[in-house]
Parts: C-alpha cells; structure tokens; sequence
C-alpha cells in the first residue's frame, strides 16, 4: 500500500453517532502513552505535518478520530485507556463509548492494538485482546517502541507478550515510530484485510 491522500474526515464523541462515510474502518487501540500517535503519524508518513495529535499528556484523545486514506478506508483512532489521572467518570465515558464503537456499530474491519513492548501487556491489554477476540474482529497486536530495547529485551519480548496475551507470535509485529521498523509489514496487512474485505 502506498500512502498518497490523507486527510482528517470527522469525530464521533458518543455512541451512535455517524461516521464520515461508507468506507471500510480499521481501529488504532492501545494504552494512553503507548505511542499510538507517533505510530500513526510514521504509518502515514505524516511526520512533519502531523496528523494525529501527539501530546506530552497522555489521554488527550477523547473520541474517535477518522482519517479518510487514499478514499480506500478510514483509519480510525480510539481514545487511550488506563491513564489514570484522567477522572473515572471520563475513562468510563470512553469505555462505553469504544465498546459501542466495536462491538455494536457493525463498521469494524479491522483492529491495530498497540502495546509497549518495554513493558509485559497490562491488565487492560489483556481485556482488551479477550474482548476482541470474543467479538471475531481480525486483530494484529503492534509492539510499540523496540528502538529502546537491547538485543536481549527486544528476543524476550515478542513471546512474553504472545504468553500473556494468548495469541501466536506471528500476530505480534515489532515497531518502531523512530526508525520506521515495521512500517511496510503493517501496511501490507492493512492492504490483506482491506482485500479480504473487498471480497467478502
């Protein structure tokens, strides 16, 4: 897939609410600050004039952001979770709000959920794969910031994070929004989902 036309295309702030458009919908999931932004920006090749707002605060994303590519699908990117200086009432706002989105609004093609690759998964990445999951929805798990691992971590850290998460290794990808490791192997991915979803 090569990225020619990106352009911001609508919010969606509360359950039921519409979409930009007809087009085929990949969701971007993960922990606030687990570089969601960044990896979007690298992804799309927007990194000086950056499309999805990467902030010093984690949790600044408060609803579901979509971003019309090449009029072939929008990438859709989901407010953060488990940031915990964000008030309980907001995160339960935004759990309602990304479980409406997934679940019930019957657009999903597609999830891209990111978690730190520095890190063992969290509890809520766990959750999140299980519920997933359960919904069917065609998942790949994208492991954020491997520029900052040694050898050592980065060998250790693919099948901690496929034990703790129940899935095969070949659904985890190593990524970096630094150095652009792993760029081209999700846009192909994006490119087979969005084919199968041509063909369905």
């Amino acid at each position: 897939m090569k990225i020619r036309v990106v352009e911001y295309a609508g919010t969606i702030a509360a359950p039921g609410g519409e979409a930009p458009g007809d087009l085929p919908q990949v969701a971007f999931s993960g922990r606030s600050n687990v570089g969601k932004s960044s990896l979007i920006n690298t992804l799309l090749r927007r990194t000086r004039k950056k499309i999805a707002h990467v902030s010093a605060t984690p949790g600044k994303t408060q609803a579901l952001n979509f971003f019309r590519v090449n009029d072939d699908f929008f990438l859709v990117d989901l407010p953060g979770y488990g940031y915990a200086r964000v008030p309980q009432k907001m995160r339960d706002a935004w759990s309602e709000l990304i479980e409406w989105y997934l679940g019930e609004s019957g657009r999903v093609k597609g999830v891209v959920h990111l978690v730190d690759a520095r890190h063992p998964p969290t509890k809520h990445d766990i959750r999140m794969v299980e519920y997933l999951s359960g919904l069917e929805v065609p998942t790949l798990i994208v492991l954020t910031k491997v520029d900052k691992l040694k050898t050592m971590e980065r060998e250790r850290s693919v099948p901690r994070a496929a034990e703790a998460l129940g899935v095969e290794a070949s659904q985890l990808l190593p990524f970096s929004s630094k150095t652009g490791e792993g760029r081209e192997t999700l846009l192909e991915a994006l490119d087979e989902l969005l084919v199968e979803e041509e063909g369905a």
